[in-house]
């Protein structure tokens, strides 16, 4: 007899990567910073780790869970999320307890959660 096993509940984030992500998307210099372009990260200008990404903490653990992953290909190095973290983002930007639907409208409206404004006007 096989027993199907339950579905893995969907990942959450922790306190402290709720709030490195809701930093990382708030308007920045009158900017909203888009999911898909990633989470810009300083290098080290010295030292023994001299052009290696500085990788806050909270972000450590979200790559450690699979929920982000690093890119040092580029000039820039960033931080894209998975899948599995696009889903837990999801459930994030859905509780407005972890994120005001006003201020991350634009977060909503990328990962398809919220219709776009029409800009359009007609006469």
């Amino acid at each position: 007899m096989s027993e199907a096993k339950p579905p893995a509940p969907p990942a959450t984030f922790t306190p402290a990567e709720r709030d490195y992500i809701r930093r990382e998307l708030d308007m920045f210099f009158s900017t909203l910073p888009s999911v898909a372009e990633g989470f810009h990260l300083k290098t080290w200008r010295g030292g023994p780790q001299a052009g290696q990404p500085k990788v806050p903490q909270a972000a450590l653990g979200l790559i450690e869970r699979g929920l982000m992953r690093l890119d040092a290909t580029t000039r820039w190095p960033r931080l894209f999320f998975t899948d599995a973290g696009l889903t837990a983002l999801q459930a994030m930007m859905a509780d407005r307890r972890f994120a005001d639907p006003a201020k991350f409208a634009h977060v909503r409206q990328e990962l398809g959660m919220d219709p776009a404004p029409n800009h359009a006007e007609e006469p």
